[in-house]
């Protein structure tokens, strides 16, 4: 499951570059300092990697407590439906509901928040920037921690996002070297892969949580619990 969190981030990135691209593009680094400017781009990306890493250990301590509840094969079935729905429903029906509007002043404040740091060229500005960027609302970022939730332990949950994040990397870096490097109608080809690759990732949850023996994808039931005496066939 780790492993589909690192493919899941390097697929996803092909959406972050219209969605995050701009904010990348208009990083404050030295354009005329090769070296400056690749650890200005680390720089943002580890502001970037801080937040999803944050995200990951409270949705990952959410997770063990369900775990601990008793509902482990349930969450991870109900993960994987919400992923397949968000890969299925279009964006255009999602901003008709402003699920945002509970939290609807901190995102205010972090977008503002955001557009001061990039008045500044300092490392701790562009490492705020790749934080700030990390907590904007993004759809693909929420199917995430779902999966964050799925895996049931705080540590397994930070290295979850983290994993996503590492995966957003490449693309997002080449964004800074070369804006131009990929044309809109190949973008929007290759944008279509995302929701394949989201309801192939929600399979595998379902999977796991039906326990159908299937080692590494969908292991049994009995060895999802810790038990005082080994269960031995």
């Amino acid at each position: 499951m780790l492993f589909s969190a690192l493919f899941f981030g390097l697929i996803s990135s092909l959406h972050c570059i219209g969605m995050c691209g701009p904010i990348a593009m208009m990083l404050p680094v030295d354009h005329k300092n090769p070296t400056k400017k690749a650890l200005q781009i680390l720089t943002y990306h580890l502001g970037r990697l801080t937040a999803y890493g944050f995200l990951g250990l409270a949705f990952g301590l959410l997770g063990k407590g369900l775990f601990i509840a008793g509902f482990q094969q349930n969450i991870s079935i109900a993960v994987g439906v919400l992923m397949i729905i968000i890969a299925i429903v279009p964006e255009k029906v999602f901003a008709q509901y402003n699920f945002s509007k509970p939290i609807y002043k901190v995102i205010s404040s972090i977008k503002s928040s955001l557009g001061n740091q990039f008045k500044r060229k300092t490392f701790d500005a562009l490492f705020s920037i790749g934080f700030l960027n990390g907590l904007l609302p993004c759809g693909l970022v929420y199917a995430a921690l779902f999966g964050a939730i799925a895996m049931q332990n705080e540590v397994l949950g930070v290295a979850y996002m983290l994993l996503y994040g590492i995966g957003t990397i490449p693309l997002m870096s080449v964004v800074v070297y070369a804006s131009g490097f990929m044309s809109v109608p190949l973008r929007s080809k290759l944008q279509r892969i995302i929701p394949i690759i989201t309801i192939g990732i929600g399979i595998l949850f379902i999977l796991r949580g039906l326990s159908l023996g299937i080692p590494f994808i969908s292991p049994a039931e009995q060895s999802l619990f810790v038990q005082a005496n080994p269960n031995c066939h």
